[in-house]
């Protein structure tokens, strides 16, 4: 009984330490924590190095699918977990797949609601390459939207 026993708990183990079995997308849940993180992370730090550890496709808010952007109120993206080349760029008038101004949109958002709020709009998704329906977690940090999306 103790041989067959030991491996039995051995693989359960295994399969606890890994996320939801296997399972790839990032949830709500992190997300959420993700964005307090980067929060606290620039309140503590400073924006450069706030937005530096950002944009650092190898640092602390990169997990998986899950990435933080910060934009400014006037859609001016400042930091960006998964593509560095829209950093400075005014992107308020980007649209998704379906026409949806999902930066201004995000902007008004934070505006409204700056202890936090969810936006759906459909984007690449970095794992798979491929557009999907998309939920971003925005709170707002003085003049700057700090996000981080899932892919439901």
């Amino acid at each position: 009984m103790r041989h067959t026993l030991l491996p039995t708990l051995v693989a359960f183990a295994t399969l606890a330490a890994l996320p939801a079995f296997g399972k790839t997308d990032a949830t709500r849940e992190e997300a959420v924590a993700m964005v307090k993180k980067g929060i606290a992370f620039i309140k503590a730090n400073g924006t450069a190095k706030g937005y530096a550890a950002i944009s650092d496709k190898k640092g602390p808010f990169i997990d998986r699918d899950l990435y933080l952007v910060v934009y400014g109120l006037d859609g001016k993206c400042l930091a960006h977990g998964a593509n560095e080349k829209q950093i400075g760029r005014d992107l308020i008038d980007l649209t998704d797949i379906d026409g949806k101004y999902f930066i201004k949109e995000r902007v008004a958002m934070v505006r409204a609601k700056p202890t936090g709020a969810w936006q759906e709009y459909k984007f690449t998704n970095p794992v798979s390459k491929k557009i999907e329906p998309k939920v971003m977690y925005c709170e707002k940090l003085e003049e700057t939207a700090v996000c981080g999306g899932v892919y439901p």
